[in-house]
C-alpha cells in the first residue's frame, strides 16, 4: 500500500487534531452553557412561583381566569414564548383553580413535591416544574418550564461562542497549509532537480534555501555524491591505465608466439622463444594478480573489513618465510625487529600481509646481490630499508602513482606495488613515505597524527 505524502499526512493530522479540538470544546461549551441555564432559570421559577405563593388567591372564580385568557389573547406575540414558562394554582383538593392558560392547563398536582423541582413528562414533553405552598398555606403553587427550551438557549448560547472560533480556526487551518506547502516546495523543487539530472551528474545538490532539519541529510548526500564521483574517477582511471599496461604484455606474448611458431625448425631459437613466453605469461599472470588487489581495496575503502588485533611478528615472519628462496638466489639476508608498536594495531590481517608482502617483494627484487632487507617495528612506525639502493628525487616524488616504475629498471613489474601499499595505509589513517637514507632507500608508514 502506498504511504501518503509527509505534506498531506501533516495537513490530515493538523485538520483532524483542530476539528476534534473544535469538537470538545463546542461539548464543553454547551454543557457549560446548559448548566447556566438551569441556574438562571431555576432561579428565575423560583422567584416567579414565590411571587405567585405571596398573592391572595382566595378570591379567584372562574370568571378572572376567563376574563386573563381573554389579556393574554389580545397580547401581540404572547404566543412565541409559550414553551418559556407556565404555572398553575391548585387548591388544597388538587384542583387547578387558575394557569397562565396555556402550559400550566396540562400541570399534575403533587402534594408530596412541596419545596423541591421535579422532573415531569407531560404530553410527550419533558418539563422541569417547582412546587411551592402559597403565603396562606391553602393552595399549591406550580411554576414550570419545558427543557428543550432550555437546550434551545444552550445550543444558542454555545453556537455565538463557537462560530467565530470556526471561522478563526477555517482560517488558521487554511495557514496552516499554505504555510506546509510553503515549507515543503524547496523539496519538491530538489526532488524535481534529482529527476532532471543525467546519470553522470554527480554534482552537489544546492544547500540555499533548504530547512535547517534538510541540511544534515543534503550534506550526507553530497558526501555521498562526493565518494561516489570519486570512486567513479578511481574506476575510470583504473580501468584505462590497466587496458594501457595489459596491452604491452599481450603485445609481446603475440610475439613470442609468433617466434615459437616461425622457430619450428630451429630448437634454440624456439627454446628461447618459449622461456620469454613463459616469463612473459607470468608478468602478465602477476600484472592481473596485482590489478585485482588494487581493485578490491578500492572497492572495499570505507567499509569494516573484519578488523582484528593483528600479531604484526607473526605476520612479518610469514612473508618472510615465503621470500628466502628468492633472497637466497641474490644472497639477500633480513634483519627484523617486529616486536615494537606498530602504526596501526587493529586491521584486516589480508590486508596487512598484502601490505608487507608488497614492500617486501620491491625490497628483494630491486636490491643488488649480497644486500640487507631491514624490517623494523617501533615507535608507531613500520620502516623496510634495503641497502645499496637509492632513487633519484624526481622517481621519489612519483613513487605509489599506478604502473610507475623508474626508468632503466632490469626487473620486470607492474608498477602497482607501492600503489597497493599506499591505498592500505591511507585505509588504516596513515600516510607512506619514501626517502633515502645512509642505509639505502627506506619505505615508512607512520600514522597520519604523527
Amino acid at each position: 500500500m502506498k504511504k501518503l505524502s509527509l505534506r498531506l499526512r501533516l495537513i490530515i493530522f493538523f485538520t483532524g487534531i483542530s476539528c476534534l479540538i473544535w469538537a470538545i470544546a463546542g461539548f464543553v461549551s454547551w454543557h457549560e452553557s446548559r448548566d447556566k441555564a438551569d441556574e438562571f432559570f431555576d432561579t428565575y421559577q423560583m422567584v416567579l412561583a414565590r411571587q405567585l405563593a405571596a398573592a391572595d388567591w382566595n378570591g379567584v372564580s372562574p370568571s378572572l381566569q376567563q376574563i386573563t385568557n381573554h389579556l393574554i389573547d389580545n397580547i401581540k406575540n404572547a404566543e412565541d414564548e409559550d414553551e418559556a414558562i407556565g404555572f398553575a394554582v391548585f387548591n388544597q383538593d388538587g384542583r387547578i383553580i387558575f394557569h397562565d392558560n396555556e402550559n400550566g392547563r396540562y400541570f399534575h398536582f403533587d402534594n408530596q413535591a412541596e419545596g423541591r423541582f421535579v422532573d415531569l413528562r407531560i404530553d410527550d414533553e419533558d418539563w422541569r416544574i417547582v412546587f411551592l405552598r402559597s403565603a396562606d398555606g391553602k393552595f399549591m403553587i406550580a411554576v414550570g418550564q419545558e427543557l428543550e427550551y432550555r437546550d434551545d438557549i444552550a445550543w444558542d448560547m454555545a453556537e455565538e461562542f463557537m462560530l467565530p472560533w470556526g471561522f478563526g480556526l477555517f482560517a488558521l487551518l487554511t495557514l496552516i497549509i499554505i504555510m506546509i506547502s510553503l515549507e515543503f516546495a524547496p523539496l519538491r523543487k530538489l526532488a524535481a532537480n534529482l529527476s532532471a539530472r543525467r546519470s553522470d551528474d554527480l554534482s552537489p545538490l544546492p544547500e540555499t534555501n533548504l530547512p535547517q532539519e534538510i541540511l544534515p541529510l543534503i550534506r550526507a548526500l553530497n558526501r555521498q555524491l562526493s565518494q561516489v564521483e570519486d570512486l567513479l574517477r578511481r574506476e575510470r582511471s583504473f580501468i584505462s591505465d590497466s587496458a594501457h599496461e595489459l596491452r604491452s604484455p599481450l603485445t609481446a606474448l603475440k610475439v613470442q608466439l609468433e617466434v615459437v611458431r616461425l622457430s619450428a625448425d630451429d630448437h634454440t631459437a624456439r627454446d628461447n622463444a618459449l622461456q620469454k613466453l613463459e616469463a612473459g605469461i607470468e608478468r602478465s599472470a602477476r600484472l592481473v594478480e596485482q590489478l585485482l588487489a588494487l581493485s578490491r581495496i578500492e572497492s572495499s575503502l570505507g567499509e569494516d573489513m573484519d578488523a582484528q588485533s593483528l600479531d604484526w611478528p607473526q605476520i612479518i615472519s610469514e612473508i618472510i618465510g615465503e621470500y628466502e628462496a628468492p633472497a637466497a638466489d641474490k644472497n639477500i639476508s633480513f634483519r627484523c625487529r617486529p616486536n615494537g608498536i606498530p602504526p596501526f594495531e587493529n586491521g584486516n590481517p589480508v590486508l596487512c600481509a598484502l601490505l608487507v608482502r608488497n614492500l617486501v617483494d620491491n625490497a628483494v627484487k630491486y636490491s643488488p646481490r649480497g644486500a640487507h632487507v631491514e624490517i623494523t617495528v617501533r615507535n608507531g612506525e613500520l620502516r623496510v630499508i634495503n641497502s645499496g639502493t637509492s632513487i633519484t628525487p624526481d622517481n621519489l616524488s612519483r613513487l605509489g602513482q599506478r604502473f610507475f616504475r623508474p626508468a632503466g629498471q632490469k626487473e620486470t613489474g607492474s608498477g602497482l606495488g607501492l600503489s597497493i601499499v599506499s591505498r592500505i595505509a591511507s585505509f588504516y589513517g596513515c600516510r607512506i613515505k619514501f626517502n633515502n637514507d645512509k642505509k639505502g632507500f627506506c619505505v615508512s608508514i607512520t600514522p597520519l597524527e604523527d
